[in-house]
């Protein structure tokens, strides 16, 4: 019963940050912070719509049963890209605050789907 509580509650704090940066990286010309953050990390302008579909993606295939696993790997992949573009530019600050967000998936994977008898 407590591995299902963790569990849920992991699943609703991936899911809702998915679906908020997701959002974020499409309304990113309002939020300079977020234009500057990903150029900094490389990534051109064009592509920041592209990281915003992916991550909406992630949040839903982390709904559906099925997908699971999928949204969860998908999401742990994201997560070392973006951890790999920071140390490319020298950004450790950044690369080491992702490590948590990098277990969460990571965890979720061995809790399993939360409402699955």
């Amino acid at each position: 019963m407590a591995k299902n509580i963790i569990s849920l509650l992991l699943l609703i704090v991936s899911v809702s940050l998915s679906f908020k940066h997701g959002w974020d990286a499409f309304n990113y010309k309002n939020n300079p912070e977020t234009v500057k953050m990903m150029t900094g990390l490389g990534l051109s302008e064009p592509a920041i719509p592209f990281l915003g579909f992916l991550t909406i993606a992630i949040g839903v295939l982390l709904l559906i049963p099925k997908t699971f696993f999928l949204g969860n790997l998908l999401n742990a992949m994201t997560i070392v890209l973006i951890m790999a573009l920071a140390l490319r530019t020298g950004n450790l600050k950044m690369a080491l605050t992702e490590i948590p967000f990098l277990a969460m998936p990571l965890i979720m994977i061995w809790l399993k789907y939360p409402f699955k008898n």
